[in-house]
């Protein structure tokens, strides 16, 4: 049996020197997994989409903001800076998949063209708005056939269809309750041919979308600008 003094008896110089050794590969190995292939792969909230850079049109956008505000309706506006044409939502993907995706992206054939932004709406519905969009009434088919570019190469990727399909439009805001729900649904009717001006499309951005407490901040990651002809 050991005693008390025996199992806190000094070790051996050499003894000490092999733990520090054990101790200092076993910290080298944490490090090589925490920096290596161990690390879990970072997720990248993405979307690939059309920025609106017409300065007109943005203006255009955030007068039609406050003219929405002042229905009193419960609105959560999109910031105009981070205004865009969504044409492929992607939800999470790694750092491994960027270059993948861009691939497919240089693959779409489309040369720059216009978008007339013109009228608003809700989705899903009037009867229970919960977005307010601004719509595409030029251009709409250019973005649909870039769309249906995408989406096989996006499907052999293992991204899942998108259930809400495909609908060319900008959001502007979103319903954060029913408050003055039927003075909204009055102010869009009325506004349902609100001109906001024309943009051109030219460079197709995978975007990052990094959520705050302030809001989501978006970034460029890739972007696709093709030649004016094919």
């Amino acid at each position: 049996m050991l005693t008390v003094t025996r199992l806190f008896a000094p070790l051996p110089q050499n003894t000490w020197e092999d733990l520090i050794n054990v101790k200092t590969f076993m910290m080298g190995v944490a490090y090589h997994l925490c920096e290596g292939v161990g690390r879990m792969p970072e997720a990248i909230r993405s979307f690939i989409a059309f920025d609106i850079e017409s300065t007109s049109v943005l203006e255009k956008i955030t007068e039609m903001q406050r003219k929405l505000t002042e229905t009193g309706a419960d609105l959560k506006f999109v910031e105009p800076k981070n205004i865009h044409i969504t044409v492929r939502f992607l939800g999470n993907i790694t750092l491994s998949m960027v270059d993948r995706i861009f691939e497919g992206m240089q693959k779409v054939q489309f040369v720059p063209f216009d978008i007339k932004i013109q009228g608003i709406g809700a989705f899903p519905d009037m009867r229970y708005p919960r977005v307010v969009w601004a719509g595409i009434r030029e251009g709409a088919n250019q973005l649909r056939s870039i769309f249906s570019q995408l989406e096989p190469y996006l499907r052999s990727l293992g991204f899942a269809p998108d259930p809400k399909g495909f609908s060319p439009h900008m959001t502007i805001a979103r319903v954060k309750s029913w408050q003055n729900k039927a003075t909204l649904v009055k102010f869009l009717v009325e506004n349902a041919n609100y001109e906001f001006g024309v943009v051109r499309a030219e460079c197709l951005r995978l975007k990052r979308s990094d959520l705050t407490p302030k809001g989501p901040i978006y970034s460029t990651i890739r972007e696709y600008c093709p030649k004016n002809s094919q």
